[in-house]
Parts: structure tokens; sequence; C-alpha cells
């Protein structure tokens, strides 16, 4: 019953991951309102008023990125091959994600007039997702340690 568990939960964090890519992709089509809505730092907002390369180029990295995290999760869940470096990855992952909700929280909790409400709920995304892969994976790897043991 924990592999399954620790597969859903890597599936449901390469859905995120992948729906995070689609919605920075997005801010291509919809501009600088976009960045903006999606709490990008001010030079990414400003390049893309001013139609610089520097929003589109910082986009579709970050994009890939995001990409690349949702095909380390499918791969941690067994639905494609063994992806290079996967436990390294998916833990490096699982401690980004988790660092990137723990910062907004701690900021809110000690000053909660600075933090809007989109940046709070941005943080408790990252806090699950980031707690989705670890938890994902250790379920995945601790069913794949017992079937090697029979």
């Amino acid at each position: 019953m924990k592999f399954k568990f620790g597969v859903f939960f890597l599936v449901l964090a390469a859905i995120i991951a992948l729906c995070n890519a689609l919605a920075h992709l997005s801010c291509l089509y919809f501009g600088p309102e976009c960045y903006a809505s999606q709490l990008a730092p001010e030079q990414l907002i400003e390049s893309a008023n001013n139609e610089t390369y520097l929003a589109p180029l910082a986009n579709v990295v970050v994009s890939t990125i995001f990409i690349i995290w949702g095909f380390y999760a499918l791969s941690g869940a067994g639905l494609i091959r063994k992806l290079p470096l996967l436990k390294i990855s998916i833990y490096l992952i699982a401690i980004l994600c988790i660092v990137r909700g723990i910062l907004p929280l701690q900021v809110w909790l000690r000053n909660p007039e600075i933090v809007n409400d989109r940046a709070f709920y941005y943080g408790v995304g990252w806090l699950i997702t980031g707690l989705l892969y670890v938890i994902g994976y250790r379920l995945s790897i601790s069913r794949e340690s017992q079937t090697v043991q029979k």
C-alpha cells in the first residue's frame, strides 16, 4: 500500500511542477501583467514592459527547470525510465521546494503585514510540493527494498 501512495505523491508533484512550467510559459503570451501576478522580480517585469529578451529568456530557463523536475518525479514514481542521479535530484528538488515554501511562511510569522496573501499561499504550495517529493520518493523506495528482500 505504501508504494501506491508514493507513486501518487510523486505523480501529484510532477503535475504541480509541469503546471507550474505551463503557468510560467503563459507569461510569454500574456505579458508584463502575468509576470507581476506571478511575483516575478521587478527587473523581469521591466524587461517584459520594454520587450527586451531578459524576461522571455529567464522564463524559458525557469520553465525548463520545472519540466525537468516533473520528469524526475515521474522517474521516481517508476512511470518513466530511471533518470541519472535520481536519488540526489529528488532530495535536492525537495529541499529547494521546502526552503522556497518556508521563506515566506517564516516572514509571515514574524511580520504578517509585509507578506501578501498570494505570497503566503505560494509558500504553502511550495512546502507541500517539497513534502510530496520527499515523502513520495521515500515511500516508493521503501516498497522497492521490500520487493528486493523477498
